[in-house]
């Protein structure tokens, strides 16, 4: 059953609550007309999305105010540091020292938190959260009670202060609205700008007050991304009657409208105010005070809050209704919580004037409409992007071009890129597939022979081991961290790049792309029938222990994990195993072979015997069964993990949510069909968990999905049809979807 939030202000608030009918949350009266008169339909997708699924347990996501692929995520930080707090908020917390304007969907990092306000009454409440920060800090508690979110929308009340707290956004502008109580004294706003947890820090800041209704400045910081800069740009509905800054020693600067030092702090009174509310509207840039200006301006410095709540639901509206789901309610909020975390990342990063950072630290004009960041490749290659082409071709485009001009700029495609920067977090080259995948598909206009010098160049440099592996076919352990994954994930990135030589009439480069693609074998043992470290004179590794997690060996993972990672291959693979009926066996004893004891690594989560979903490694593994021959083993295994794995609970997702990964892996099973090679325009069939699903595509055509007699029972696949025809393949391809049509599985309780 999904569970519900509800919110119940005190009876100081003048804000007064009603239910909606066809909400689970609770919303203002004003909320509630705006719902019912523009958005309010039998099958309104809002009311199926829980942003809170995520924000407990491993997922690491956020439950705060954003628009699709929004600058701006305005959400509540606990003001903790730690793994569990990396994207600010913390499900089991029960405080909040702050409301900030930059956070991580669901990664394995803890950055940004850029711009936190905090309003307060009375007596500031201040707590010692953590012993990494050894001073107090400002907070209030708050209860699960008296919080709740959807889409474009977030709303906390704070006990200690008696305020009521409500998030939404545009696309580069946050906005908050405080309603303090009748009798709050002392009501004021604190600003702070050195606000820095886990791997953020804070290295310049400044503060301008321009008049008593609007602030800029900016913050700089390093962590995750080295070169971090976040300008804004803000203004507040009422005027403030007084102000103090403090620099970062809580020293009080007398007397000036301006403050330049690591982290400055302000705080605001509007205790002469007669309304009761303040509503403060931020825009933030990666470029410069005026820009962030001219973001608010362009996303509306004279709307309202309501006009920007409704706005978000729209836009949310129409990017969540691009999929009809007929499901059970829990399986209809999984996947379209799924549908809404699948457009949090990539994000737009280019102003209203189409300006950015750039990863060479110097400004840039994007030639898009939008220019993207925080393409989280090594995870998002796999499903998140494969999905995109088919329901979001236009942003898809324009992530290729996004992706270009990181390279026009950096020398090389993205690895890892994130607020301007290339971190080149994890490995691989894993733009190569996305690229490819889209110029194959048709989703790009940029000129093949450009994109080809762009792939082939991040193939053909020295660093990350690839030196080695262009010398030797595999990359050894003398090298270091993670080669046999770098192995295998370059011979992937490999045949992406022979596929697209093919299609330009490359044949010598595509033959040699294509036998760099077989450097995969270089590591499998015959003997353990196992891919295995191996020495620059060609000898496996000593000692090996397949269920061992050595990151000098395997990328966040074991030897179990990573073995069946040649999705360009499965036939070969096969054949190294032994053929299918061995190869089956294999997949079996990895399914059933228990994870050894003692403590497990942090992102070894949603574990059946060896298969992790916590981390993306194996994400393919199971509908590789299907392609073996056995498929009523894939069809168990996927409904298995949906059912066990994804739940409607805060901690509903086993693992990172990874800016969209672990979502669009669900979203792709649940209609039964998986991109196990995402550059193969196939996707391979499993077992639906939905009972209809229509999927309006951009380009006019309809594609629908129907699982009939499909129950939690009947997981079992007896006989397909395509367009009313028998079909009798393993894989469905991509031009059969976008040109139109249906496919409909009749299920059974019983294996085929």
């Amino acid at each position: 059953m999904k569970h519900s939030r509800l919110s119940l202000y005190t009876a100081g608030l003048v804000t007064i609550l009603t239910l909606a009918s066809c909400s689970k949350h609770l919303r203002t009266n004003a909320e509630v007309q705006v719902q019912t008169n523009e958005l309010d339909q039998p099958d309104d997708v809002l009311q199926w999305v829980d942003p809170f699924i995520g924000t407990d347990g491993k997922g690491k996501t956020y439950p705060g105010a954003t628009v699709p692929y929004g600058m701006v995520q305005l959400s509540p930080d606990n003001g903790r540091n730690g793994w569990d707090w990396i994207s600010g908020y913390f499900y089991p917390d029960d405080v909040i020292a702050g409301f900030s304007h930059t956070h991580l969907s669901g990664t394995g990092a803890g950055d940004l938190y850029d711009i936190s306000f905090m309003p307060l009454a009375g007596e500031a409440k201040q707590q010692k959260l953590d012993d990494i920060n050894p001073n107090a800090t400002v907070i209030s508690h708050f209860s699960h009670e008296h919080e709740s979110a959807t889409p474009g929308y977030y709303q906390v009340y704070l006990e200690d202060y008696d305020i009521n707290v409500e998030l939404t956004a545009g696309l580069r502008t946050g906005v908050q609205r405080y309603t303090f109580a009748n009798a709050s004294p002392n009501k004021r706003v604190k600003l702070d700008l050195g606000y820095a947890r886990n791997w953020d820090k804070t290295t310049k800041t400044q503060l301008t007050i321009i008049d008593e209704y609007t602030i800029a400045g900016y913050r700089h910081s390093t962590g995750w991304a080295a070169d971090q800069r976040v300008y804004f740009y803000s203004q507040f509905s009422v005027p403030f009657s007084d102000y103090y800054i403090e620099d970062m020693d809580t020293v009080k600067i007398e007397n000036s409208s301006y403050a330049n030092n690591t982290g400055v702090s302000a705080t605001f009174s509007f205790s002469q105010i007669e309304t009761n509310q303040v509503i403060v509207k931020t825009a933030i840039s990666s470029v410069s005070v005026e820009n962030a200006k001219e973001n608010l301006m362009t996303d509306g410095a004279d709307a309202t809050f309501e006009r920007y709540h409704t706005n978000a639901k729209q836009l949310w509206q129409k990017v969540l209704a691009k999929v009809d789901i007929d499901a059970s309610d829990d399986n209809k909020t999984q996947f379209y919580t799924a549908l809404y975390h699948s457009h949090l990342a990539p994000r737009v990063f280019s102003d209203a004037n189409g300006q950015y950072k750039g990863p060479d630290g110097h400004i840039h004009h994007t030639k898009d409409t939008y220019r993207y960041s925080f393409f989280s490749l090594w995870d998002t290659f796999r499903a998140l992007h494969p999905w995109k082409t088919i329901t979001d071709t236009v942003a898809s485009k324009q992530m290729i071009t996004s992706m270009m001009e990181h390279y026009e700029v950096y020398g090389l495609l993205p690895v890892w890129n994130f607020q301007g920067n290339e971190t080149d977090m994890m490995m691989g080259y894993h733009a190569v597939p996305v690229i490819v995948d889209a110029y194959l598909k048709g989703l790009t206009d940029i000129d093949g022979e450009r994109l080809y010098q762009a792939v082939k160049k991040s193939a053909m440099q020295n660093a990350f081991g690839i030196d080695k592996y262009k010398q030797l076919g595999y990359v050894p352990f003398e090298h270091g961290q993670w080669n046999v994954s770098k192995t295998l994930e370059y011979a992937f990135d490999d045949w992406s790049i022979a596929q697209l030589a093919k299609s330009l009439g490359k044949e010598d480069d595509y033959r040699y792309f294509s036998q760099r693609a077989q450097q995969y074998r270089h590591h499998f043992d015959q003997r353990t029938g196992f891919m295995r470290a191996k020495s620059e004179q060609g000898h496996f590794k000593p000692n090996f222990d397949p269920l061992a997690y050595h990151p000098e060996d395997y990328c966040e993972a074991n030897a179990w994990q990573y073995n069946f990672f040649v999705p360009h291959d499965i036939d070969g693979m096969i054949a190294l195993h032994g053929g299918d009926e061995a190869f089956v066996a294999k997949l079996d004893q990895m399914f059933s072979t228990r994870q050894a004891d003692g403590d497990l690594p942090e992102w070894i989560s949603g574990y059946i015997g060896q298969y992790v979903h916590g981390n993306e490694p194996a994400h393919h593994v199971p509908y590789l069964y299907q392609l073996a021959g056995s498929p009523s083993k894939t069809q168990a295994r996927v409904r298995k993990i949906m059912d066990e794995l994804y739940s409607t609970k805060p901690d509903g997702l086993v693992g990172n949510e990874d800016a969209g990964q672990m979502s669009a892996w669900y979203m792709f099973s649940a209609l039964g069909f998986y991109p196990v090679n995402p550059v193969s325009g196939e996707y391979v069939l499993g077992s639906p968990e939905i009972d209809r699903a229509v999927l309006h595509l951009e380009n006019g055509q309809k594609f629908t999905v129907v699982a009939n007699n499909q129950s939690p029972e009947n997981v079992y696949v007896e006989s397909i049809f395509l367009n009313g025809k028998m079909y009798l393949q393993p894989v469905i391809y991509h031009r059969d979807i976008m040109v139109g049509g249906k496919l409909v599985f009749n299920m059974t309780s019983e294996p085929q």
